[in-house]
């Protein structure tokens, strides 16, 4: 995918505080700390337009980015573990759960997990969540680099298991090496086009 342009548009909490909903939506959801940031950089090749940051949590509104003035990537807040008070994480899933369930626009949902750590409830929840809403999920399992060839394999069929998938449809990412941005990008199209 060329990347002409890619803007940030606006943060919101609540509907009234989206952009117009013109352009197909593709959120980026996962546990806090997994490289959300990191792959949505990634993908539109630059290295700022989304925030890293080291802390977990960093991520406590939805935001939304303008892609070629063709379509919209939106990075929602980082669910589990967050040096957030609990008022703030509280209202987390509602937020998320609001945009989710009533955007119009949303084509799916690019799940990221930490290829490390297997999936918790938190993960199935989410898998669930969009299979009753109708909507398509791309898991992608992030810092691949983070592991060997033997160990990302071994991984990758515990985390098979655990989800009940098929290992074909799990994308394995490094935003250090680009492993898998090819592959990510082929799902996201699919979504859109």
């Amino acid at each position: 995918m060329i990347i002409k342009s890619a803007e940030f548009v606006t943060s919101a909490v609540k509907p009234s505080q989206y952009p117009p909903a013109v352009l197909p939506e593709i959120a980026f959801a996962g546990r806090s700390n997994v490289g959300k940031s990191s792959l949505i950089n990634t993908l539109v090749n630059r290295k700022r337009l989304v925030k890293t940051s080291s802390t977990p949590g960093r991520t406590q509104l939805i935001n939304f980015f303008n892609i070629n003035e063709e379509f919209s990537f939106v990075d929602i807040p980082g669910y589990g573990y967050a040096k957030v008070p609990p008022s703030v994480k509280k209202t987390w899933g509602p937020m998320i759960e609001t945009y989710i369930t009533t955007r119009k626009t949303i084509k799916g949902v690019v799940l990221i997990m930490d290829i490390r750590r297997i999936p918790r409830l938190e993960e199935m929840n989410m898998l669930d969540w969009l299979n009753h809403y109708d909507i398509p999920s791309v898991p992608v399992l992030t810092k691949s680099d983070k592991l060997s060839k033997t160990r990302q394999q071994k991984q990758l069929r515990e985390i098979t298991n655990t989800l009940s998938a098929d290992k074909d449809n799990l994308i394995l990412f490094s935003a250090k090496s680009r492993q898998g941005k090819d592959e990510v990008w082929d799902a996201v199209k699919k979504l859109i086009f």
